[in-house]
């Protein structure tokens, strides 16, 4: 019996065994490579982004003695390419060497005339320096490395190498360059006749030195005093006639007003512009003129920028003139701004304000060198310490040590044009060399995610700006408002999206026929192959000037929309029972079609007379503050959320004795009298929400500036509709799978104990998929977060931290979309794009792995009903 039992036991075929097998491991191999490619994707952008966080390093290291100064040291220059360096003496003399071995470079001198020097200043741009003399005269003068490229074939003979790169004929110095090519540097000088400064021809004490050009107008502005407290400021400009050749030059020079008797000012500062002209004494006591109106220019403050007992050894501006450096005796750095404060005691409204602190070097600052093209700048102290900083940042990048510390003697320390090398000498010829590799000094975590004060802001702030109109921009690359931004997107549209997308999937699921289901699922399924750009072309350029130009009637249709709706339903009640059953399925979608198009039209019809009512005729207007109070849209806010409040009273306390009574009534009369309780709650709620409304004006609530404010065209209510409409379809076919995925006999369970269809869709069959239900508005979400396209075109691409629903935005990915083009390789920039990739890819991480955990969870509750 049993050997007849196992003879008709079916074996499964060989070929099955082997097709499981194969398709076991195929499947096997493929998650593992989408791994596999998810943690290399991930490898990479972190690979691309660590460097931004790696500060500064010495790559090469030279030390050597050049000829003693026979007086004391009035500048350093060097070329951009480190090749020439130069020391100019106040005497005039000028001695140059190989910068990367000190071998002698011969150059000619200023000739001074043997007029003794009792102040010099050099500009941010080495190359620019004045003499300041003890008969109240300056002088300009010019240092120019000048460089040519010549044919490897044109080298002079007998040259004597320098090094692997360099050889030398005595006074130029020829380099070996890619492309077979030579560059000659050699070094040019330039002295300008005297200018008489001072009024009555006294010594000068203490000068600053600016020098700009725009275009083919120079531009050279002075201030200097003299040892009695006269200041004066100097403006000149060279005007090049392009037909003649000839050069014009206006010179403009303008007593300020002296300074009380017994100043000893050590320091002077002015701008490009000649508009601020700063006089310091050692103590710290700073002098600030407005010489923004020559006709009108006034002691404009007074203000001490060190601490007591600390005198003041180094004030100077960073890149860009809007940062003032202030370096201490007790080793400290900091920076000041000149910002505009609202009860400010100076005579323009303007105060300098202290607002970065950097870390203090262990002795006296005593030296200071700007950077040329950042906000890069060195600072020594007279233990031998020299440290390279960054200002916007306040990060120390580098750390290096003088081979020769004389504390006797003074230290000149220069940055290359480039901010990649860094030469210190002091008067005895001591010299030293670092050549540096930064390569993001700009970037830190406290300016990529953090408040940074910048130059001309009243505060710190969160800011991207990658790009500006002038040589002395300053990168903002803050991912805050990025981060913002991607978040703001997706609130609004899945606070747009998830709503419909859920009542469609339980309107599908559970109220019409598998035919009408049939028809209507594969539609709302078709809009999710509508590309992202079309609809972001659609959104930027048809709905952002209709919802403009219409604005009051959109926002009137988020209230006449569902209320026509829920109007509709109410009427529908009213119908006799054989008529409604007569016109279920299509008929009965094609009225909820009608009634939606209603209810749009009545809001396109009564939009300008709920514009005039509520706004003062002028949304925009109103919106903007200029006209009008809170009161309208707080109404607008509160309707929803006192409609709910009032229907959960009104059924807490109300709800069983009504249904009871309902029950007593023929179904007509109790249709209608579903339809007055409905419409006595609508009052109560229009009511209860005005006067909830007046009250929050009344307290001096208002929304502008908040949650509302200024209208742009392109906004995020823009945004929101045009992706909800793209993630709409995602949320509504997972959901809709999970509600019909519940068990038929719960349904049918429910039914039978009498309860509606709404009741068992809402109490029975959306708890039992609430797990699926949630993953579908999660991968929803993972949609938005990660739309690009239409957020490009149709947000504005303004990167601002607000949450003002008629303003634009800028999302992470449309950050890398709109930037990436035009970012250098390997440059700042580029890399911080690829930390936005980074923070997208955590982020989609963090709401999935959430999610997930999220699900798990509501599954178990399922799994228990």
């Amino acid at each position: 019996m049993a050997q007849t039992q196992t003879s008709g036991l079916k074996q499964t075929r060989r070929a099955v065994l082997v097709a499981d097998k194969i398709a076991d491991t195929v499947i096997t191999i493929g998650g593992v490579l989408v791994i596999a490619a998810v943690l290399g994707m991930m490898v990479f952008l972190v690979s691309e982004a660590i460097p931004l966080f790696k500060g500064g390093r010495v790559a090469a290291y030279s030390h050597y003695t050049v000829k003693k100064a026979d007086s004391p040291v009035a500048g350093l220059s060097v070329d951009e390419f480190k090749t020439i360096a130069a020391r100019v003496n106040r005497s005039g003399q000028v001695t140059a060497w190989h910068a990367p071995t000190g071998a002698p470079i011969k150059s000619p001198s200023f000739d001074l005339e043997h007029k003794q020097v009792t102040a010099s200043a050099q500009a941010i741009d080495s190359r620019y320096m004045a003499f300041g003399f003890a008969d109240g005269a300056v002088r300009f003068a010019t240092i120019e490395p000048k460089t040519e490229v010549m044919n490897r074939r044109d080298l002079p003979s007998g040259l004597k190498t320098l090094d692997e790169r360099d050889s030398t004929d005595g006074t130029t110095v020829y380099s070996l360059i890619p492309g077979n090519q030579i560059r000659k540097t050699w070094i040019e000088l330039q002295l300008e006749e005297a200018i008489a400064m001072s009024p009555s021809a006294r010594p000068i004490v203490a000068m600053d030195y600016r020098f700009s050009r725009f275009g083919e107008r120079p531009t050279k502005a002075l201030a200097a005093i003299d040892d009695q407290g006269a200041g004066t400021l100097l403006r000149a400009e060279s005007k090049l006639n392009l037909f003649t050749g000839q050069v014009k030059t206006d010179v403009q020079k303008t007593d300020l007003p002296p300074l009380k008797n017994g100043v000893n000012i050590q320091h002077a500062l002015v701008n490009e512009l000649a508009s601020s002209v700063y006089f310091a004494e050692k103590s710290g006591k700073v002098y600030r003129f407005n010489t923004r109106d020559v006709s009108d220019i006034r002691l404009a403050e007074t203000t001490k920028v060190t601490p007591d007992s600390v005198d003041l050894n180094v004030f100077g501006y960073l890149a860009g003139e809007g940062s003032v450096v202030v370096g201490g005796s007790d080793g400290s750095v900091s920076i000041f701004f000149l910002l505009r404060r609202d009860g400010a005691t100076t005579a323009d409204g303007s105060m300098l304000v202290k607002t970065r602190a950097f870390e203090p070097q262990p002795s006296a600052v005593v030296a200071f060198s700007p950077g040329q093209q950042s906000k890069m700048f060195a600072t020594a102290d007279v233990a031998g310490g020299v440290w390279v900083r960054y200002g916007t940042s306040t990060n120390t990048l580098v750390k290096v040590k003088r081979s020769t510390v004389d504390s006797k003697s003074s230290e000149r320390i220069l940055l290359s044009p480039r901010s990649d090398g860094l030469l210190s000498m002091n008067a005895t010829g001591a010299a030293d060399l670092w050549e540096l590799d930064i390569p993001h000094p700009e970037s830190s975590l406290r300016t990529l995610f953090g408040r940074v004060w910048y130059e001309d802001y009243p505060e710190p702030s969160y800011t991207w700006q990658s790009t500006g109109a002038t040589d002395a921009f300053e990168p903002k690359l803050s991912l805050a408002p990025l981060i913002f931004g991607t978040l703001k997107a997706t609130f609004y549209s899945l606070l747009f999206a998830i709503p419909i997308a859920l009542l469609a999937a339980i309107y599908t699921s559970e109220f019409v026929s598998p035919d009408v289901r049939g028809k209507i699922k594969p539609v709302i399924e078709v809009m999710a192959s509508v590309p992202s750009v079309v609809l972001g072309f659609v959104a930027a350029l048809v709905l952002a000037p209709v919802v403009e130009n219409w604005i009051a009637a959109v926002l009137l249709a988020f209230v006449a929309l569902p209320c026509s709706l829920i109007v509709a339903a109410y009427l529908w009640q009213l119908l006799p029972p054989p008529l409604a059953l007569r016109i279920q399925g299509l008929p009965k979608l094609t009225i909820f079609f009608v009634v939606v198009l209603t209810g749009a039209y009545a809001a396109y019809w009564l939009g300008p007379t709920f514009e005039r009512l509520f706004f003062d005729g002028n949304f925009k207007a109103w919106a903007n503050g200029d006209r009008g109070g809170g009161a309208p849209f707080h109404f607008m806010m509160a309707l929803p959320v006192v409609a709910i409040g009032v229907g959960a009273v009104v059924s807490r306390f109300f709800g069983a004795r009504f249904s009871a009574y309902m029950k007593t009534l023929h179904p007509l009369n109790a249709a209608a009298l579903d339809l007055a309780r409905w419409l006595g709650i609508a009052a109560a709620t229009i009511v209860i929400s005005f006067v909830l409304a007046a009250g929050l004006q009344c307290l001096g609530f208002d929304p502008r500036g908040g949650f509302v404010g200024t209208y742009v065209q392109r906004n995020t209510l823009n945004v929101g509709f045009a992706m909800g409409f793209a993630v709409i379809p995602i949320i509504y076919t997972l959901a809709e799978d999970a509600l019909n995925a519940v068990p038929e006999h719960l349904r049918a369970a429910s039914l039978a104990c009498g309860a509606t269809v709404w009741q068992t869709a809402i109490w029975i069959i959306l708890p039992t998929a609430v797990s699926g239900v949630f993953s579908a508005v999660m991968i929803g979400m993972g949609r938005a977060v990660g739309e690009t396209m239409i957020v490009v075109m149709a947000a504005g691409n303004t990167p601002l931290m607000d949450m003002n629903i008629f303003n634009g935005l800028r999302a992470l990915s449309a950050n890398i979309a709109v930037e990436l083009p035009e970012a250098p390789k390997d440059g700042t920039l580029y890399r911080v794009l690829f930390l936005t990739g980074l923070v997208l890819f955590a982020m989609t991480f963090v709401i999935n792995t959430v999610a997930e955990i999220v699900r798990l969870r509501f599954r178990k509750r399922s799994m228990q009903l």
